[in-house]
């Protein structure tokens, strides 16, 4: 059976806790330095209390170490990389293939101790077959894909390597090919590579012409709606991909505990459908809990981007920010509050709800409802309100209340067979239990010497004492052998071996799922299709650029960040928009415009349009 794991992100410990009670099978987090996401950095010794608790389960945690790094960085990254594996990490996401060197070789007076396997960044841009057999064939035991490949791309990848694969499939988008956007960098002179990005895709922008006309003002034209592919992991699961994985290490809890449960349960439902074919990446059943639901947690709209291999309006052009879900339209405001013409009847508006509507200056506007009666909201007055607006509610009060009140429980399945023998008059009970992941745990027990005069009685009191929580385990009597009677025992003395049968379990690791652990011992001699290395290719020190002259490349003059040179390529992207506003003289048969602008502050780019690969790039004009 082939394994599915649903990979959660964390900000924190605390997050990655609650994702593996909802059902996460591994987890993702920064460690102190080196994450690309520079506000979502952990000490080691949380991420070790993080490791104790996954592998309780048999999840993993992944530690991310996926900026590029400066020479003068490197000794301190591998030291990060022997701590979080010291830790407990059982594996390292990466970027820079200086790590790969590192990984097999050490640096300066630290030999090679790492032991942990790399998975090769989604900022490594891996789009074909040709780049991800070069990254396997440096060693990385998973690859994680670019987000903008269809089923057929993934399907034509697979069969190109025979290491694991990664996909996402919610979340957040980069309008940009992974790890090979620079406009952060040229606006702000902050590396969306090294973990500062400003979420320049974010920002409105206008479109102009060659002569300067206005075609479209203040809008959010790169940004993209967020990914949800709920309904396509059976799909991706055909087609390859290994794990799925969720956007959002800078998410807050409430966000990753709804997520992680509703992808939890699409898993479960696609191995339901298949059986025998697939099997979880970790052990254990999520219990109680809240019923989840993604149109009611942060998101710009949702999309399937490119997976169809086909076109679709994929941009949140009114606002970057969570709409959330549209609940209806506007149709009275005044000091008193707001009145809504509701989009369906099932819709209850709760006090505390927050709302938000595009203005018509096309800012986005936001507030909060303090009283909620029917389709009638109580609220400070709202000046830029008006009748008309579509009303959307981005919080959810009474969701977000279930989620804190109803969290999910993760447990593990114990069975037990016990079995009593009478010798010398002595009553001894032997305890066999063993864990859903195969542990085993067993005692003898002395019973004493008192007979149990109601045989009935002393069975159910044994099963009933047996058959309880311990901790994370369930336990449950599955034989009872009293062929020679059963000695009696008091209930505290039974609990007191259950405690006892669950210490030793918690004493032996969960047994953890086999998966494709390749440690890299060297640096193989793998070739690179890549001749000429250009700054897309990210190389800021010395052992990566070796790495990559070690593999064949000839040409490393342009290898080092030369993103700020006039008329470098700034963003390449399968998003156009020219097809998302209806211009596209390929597909919709419009016009030719003639050459594109987006300015945004004084600043202004040039946008140009690559209809032999369907792709649009940004540069500087």
């Amino acid at each position: 059976m082939r394994e599915l794991e649903l990979l959660a992100p964390a900000r924190d410990a605390n997050i990655g806790i609650a994702a593996i009670d909802c059902g996460a099978d591994a987890v993702y987090i920064a460690g102190p330095q080196f994450g690309a996401r520079q506000a979502a950095g952990n000490e080691v010794e949380d991420i070790r209390r993080l490791c104790d608790y996954a592998h309780k389960f048999g999840a993993r945690i992944f530690v991310t170490l996926n900026t590029i790094l400066y020479d003068s960085e490197l000794e301190a990254a591998y030291r990060q990389m022997l701590a979080v594996q010291e830790a407990g990490a059982d594996a390292v996401i990466v970027q820079d293939l200086a790590i790969v060197r590192m990984a097999a070789l050490g640096i300066g007076d630290f030999r090679s101790e790492f032991r942990l396997p790399l998975h090769a960044s989604t900022q490594c841009a891996i789009r074909t077959p040709q780049q991800a057999a070069f990254l396997e064939g440096l060693g990385f035991s998973r690859l994680i894909l670019e987000r903008e490949l269809s089923l057929e791309q993934i399907r034509a990848i697979r069969e190109a390597v025979s290491c694991e694969l990664e996909f996402f499939v919610h979340g957040a988008l980069c309008v940009c090919y992974s790890g090979q956007c620079y406009l952060s960098e040229k606006i702000a002179g902050r590396s969306a590579n090294r973990g500062a990005c400003i979420q320049a895709c974010r920002s409105l922008y206008d479109l102009t012409d060659a002569n300067g006309k206005v075609i479209v003002k203040n809008k959010a034209l790169l940004s993209l709606k967020d990914y949800n592919l709920r309904n396509r992991i059976e799909e991706l699961a055909e087609a390859g991909i290994t794990s799925f994985k969720i956007e959002g290490r800078l998410k807050n809890e409430s966000y990753v505990r709804n997520v992680v449960r509703d992808y939890s349960l699409a898993i479960e439902e696609v191995i339901s459908r298949k059986s025998g074919e697939y099997h979880r990446g970790s052990f254990g059943k999520v219990t109680g809990g809240f019923t989840p639901d993604t149109r009611k947690t942060f998101n710009r709209g949702y999309t399937e981007l490119f997976i169809d291999g086909k076109r679709g309006q994929w941009a949140c052009l009114d606002a970057a920010k969570s709409m959330g879900e549209e609940i209806g339209t506007v149709t009275a405001a005044g000091k008193d509050g707001i009145i809504v013409r509701l989009s369906d009847r099932n819709i209850i508006l709760n006090n505390g709800d927050g709302f938000s509507f595009v203005g018509k200056d096309g800012s986005v506007c936001g507030f909060r409802g303090d009283v909620c009666e029917g389709n009638r909201i109580r609220c400070k007055q709202v000046p830029s309100i008006f009748q008309g607006a579509r009303l959307f509610r981005n919080m959810n009060a009474a969701f977000e209340k279930e989620i804190e009140r109803n969290k999910c429980t993760r447990v593990i399945d114990v069975d037990i067979d016990l079995e009593f023998i009478k010798a010398e008059g002595q009553w001894t009970m032997h305890a066999n239990a063993q864990s859903a992941d195969g542990r085993t745990a067993v005692m003898e027990v002395a019973a004493g010497d008192q007979d149990a005069v109601n045989h009935a009685r002393m069975e159910e009191i044994f099963r009933g004492q047996f058959n309880k929580t311990t901790g994370h385990y369930v336990f449950r009597v599955a034989k009872l052998n009293s062929e020679n009677g059963l000695p009696f025992m008091a209930a505290g003395a039974i609990n007191a071996v259950r405690r006892d049968l669950a210490a030793m379990l918690d004493q032996k690791d969960c047994i953890k799922r086999d998966l494709l652990l390749r440690k890299i011992e060297n640096v193989p001699a793998i070739r690179t299709t890549q001749k000429e290395i250009s700054y897309k290719s990210n190389v800021s020190n010395r052992l990566s650029e070796d790495v990559y002259r070690s593999a064949g490349a000839e040409n490393m003059e342009e290898a080092y960040e030369l993103s700020h040179r006039l008329g470098a390529e700034l963003m390449r992207t399968k998003y156009c928009i020219r097809y998302e506003l209806g211009m596209c003289p390929v597909h919709q048969n419009a016009k030719n415009s003639g050459p594109l602008f987006l300015l945004n502050n004084g600043q202004r780019f040039a946008l140009h349009f690559d209809c032999k690969h369907c792709e649009m790039t940004l540069t500087e004009a």
